[in-house]
C-alpha cells in the first residue's frame, strides 16, 4: 500500500507542484527531511510511530527505515512543492490552506492506522499528537520558506518540547 500512496503523491507531486520555481522550495524539502531524519536519529530507541506494510511488497518495504527512506524521496518533495507553491495571499485563505493540509495528512494517518495497519503509534504517541504535530508542521514549512534561521530555532524548541511532553528518557543520547 505505501508504494501505491506513493505513487499517488508523486501523481499529484507532477500534476500541481510548482515545478518551475522548485529551486526557491528546495531548502523546505531539505528541511522537512532533515527534520524527519533527526527525529528518526533522536528517537530511534524510542520512536512515536513506525511504518509497516502489510497489504503487499512486503518483500520490497521490509521495514520502517525503507518505508521512510521512499517517503522522504517522493511524499515529502510533492507536499512541498504543492503546499507552498500554491499557498495564498489573505491571511483567512493561508489559515484555510493550512487547515485542509492537516486534515489531509492526519486523514490518510488515521486510515493508515485504524483500518490499513500501515502504521503503529507507541511511547505516548496519538491521533491527538499527530494532530498538533500536523498543524506544527504546515505553519513551520511557511517559516522557513520566508525565514530559514527563525524555523531551525523553532524547530529546535519543538524537539525540546516534544521531547519533555512525551518523557522520553535521556538515557537515549548516550
Amino acid at each position: 500500500m505505501h508504494l501505491l500512496f506513493n505513487f499517488l503523491f508523486l501523481l499529484a507531486g507532477w500534476k500541481w507542484g510548482d515545478w518551475k520555481n522548485w529551486r526557491e522550495y528546495y531548502p523546505t524539502i531539505l528541511f522537512f527531511i532533515g527534520g524527519d531524519l533527526l527525529k528518526n536519529f533522536l528517537f530511534r530507541n524510542y520512536p512515536m510511530w513506525q511504518y509497516k506494510e502489510t497489504v503487499f511488497a512486503e518483500n520490497i518495504l521490509f521495514g520502517h527505515p525503507v518505508i521512510n527512506l521512499m517517503i522522504m524521496a517522493i511524499v515529502y518533495p510533492a507536499t512541498i512543492l504543492i503546499f507552498l507553491g500554491h499557498y495564498p495571499k489573505g491571511c483567512r485563505q493561508q489559515a484555510i490552506w493550512i487547515a485542509l493540509w492537516v486534515f489531509f495528512y492526519s486523514s490518510i494517518e488515521f486510515v493508515n492506522l485504524h483500518y490499513l495497519n500501515l502504521i503503529e503509534h507507541s511511547n505516548g504517541w496519538t491521533m491527538g499528537w499527530s494532530l498538533l504535530f500536523n498543524i506544527f508542521m504546515f505553519i513551520i514549512f511557511r517559516v522557513h520558506y520566508k525565514r530559514p534561521l527563525v524555523a531551525l530555532g523553532i524547530g529546535f524548541l519543538w524537539i525540546f518540547f516534544l521531547w519533555n511532553m512525551l518523557d522520553v528518557p535521556i538515557e537515549l543520547l548516550k
